[in-house]
């Protein structure tokens, strides 16, 4: 592979679909039009509720899972034009940290053998102790005891096990990273260990990361950039400070007056509450997607898909509501 130039994106998604066939030629449209850059060293936050396709992304991505139309550029390259052979080889640099994990580790293999299977997998090194030298080196770059190496998933606790998931998405020292929901599993101490962990590493090892989650909280803690999906679409995407100080789809506001907040003067508060059904994402008409469950919908959002607007320096949001002020 060539060197890296930090002036264009690592990760450039244009157009991206994934459309999953049902029973009677129907289609579910989980990602739909999707154009998103991400930068070298960057955190790019994805958010939305259960079932917006975030995860669908996240692994159409570094296809895990084919799309079904659009483009996946990874440092200039085309991967979605790649074969077998030649995707296999780039996928030491593209890898994924699993929500679950206690299900994406193989109960019959010892922590040190999971974290050394990718390495055999691709002949990392010539020899077993080489490998497991090195598994056990990733395992103090994790945090995890060495004394865990012959342990098994079962007998961790979530925190180790994900640790263990980490150290195995590093074994091949990859640029990019696809974080899907890591932490929505744990205990929350435990969690702003791990989310500190992936900071450290990104800081460290120089790391691209995709950040899927539904907590708007860990999002912010975490990101440089945040994009906002609805239905397999994005609806919204700026970088976290603006996207929290000056939030403008109905949907984001909806999302932010969600989150909890431990303090008794906001008990007044205002908060948005979403009515109406969600949209049926099989077959999917023209139309905004959200506009059964907005209080600002008027003819046109029934009509047509509003394209994104720029409303400020790299705040792009799509709704007719902003093509109307502009």
């Amino acid at each position: 592979m060539s060197a890296i130039d930090t002036r264009t994106p690592l990760i450039e998604i244009i157009d991206l679909k994934k459309h999953f066939k049902l029973n009677g030629g129907a289609k579910l449209h989980a990602v739909d039009g999707i154009n998103l850059k991400i930068y070298p060293k960057e955190t790019v936050g994805v958010v939305g509720e259960s079932g917006c396709g975030k995860s669908t992304l996240g692994r159409s991505v570094i296809r895990l899972i084919e799309p079904t139309s659009g483009q996946i550029l990874y440092n200039g390259r085309n991967i979605m034009k790649l074969g077998g052979g030649k995707m296999r080889e780039l996928r030491k640099e593209l890898q994924i940290i699993f929500q679950d994990p206690y299900s994406s580790l193989d109960p019959r293999k010892s922590v040190i053998e999971v974290i050394a299977e990718y390495m055999f997998i691709h002949r990392r090194y010539k020899t077993r102790a080489e490998t497991y030298h090195r598994a056990v080196t990733l395992m103090d770059l994790v945090g995890l005891a060495r004394r865990y190496a012959n342990s098994y998933p079962h007998e961790l606790d979530g925190g180790r096990r994900q640790r263990v998931g980490i150290a195995r998405a590093l074994s091949l020292n990859p640029k990019f990273i696809v974080c899907d929901e890591p932490v929505s599993a744990l205990d929350v101490s435990i969690q702003a260990q791990i989310l500190n962990l992936l900071m450290d590493l990104e800081e460290e090892l120089g790391l691209t990361y995709m950040f899927i989650t539904h907590d708007m909280s860990v999002v912010k803690h975490i990101s440089n950039k945040i994009m906002v999906m609805y239905l397999g679409q994005c609806v919204e995407m700026a970088t976290s400070d603006e996207l929290f100080a000056n939030p403008q789809h109905p949907y984001t506001r909806a999302l932010l007056s969600a989150i909890p907040v431990a303090d008794l003067s906001t008990r007044d508060k205002d908060f948005v509450i979403l009515r109406g059904e969600v949209s049926n994402p099989i077959n999917v008409k023209p139309g905004c997607r959200f506009a059964k469950r907005c209080d600002y919908c008027t003819e046109a959002c029934t009509l047509a898909d509003p394209g994104p607007v720029e409303v400020s320096p790299d705040h792009f949001v799509s709704c007719f509501l902003m093509k109307q002020e502009v």
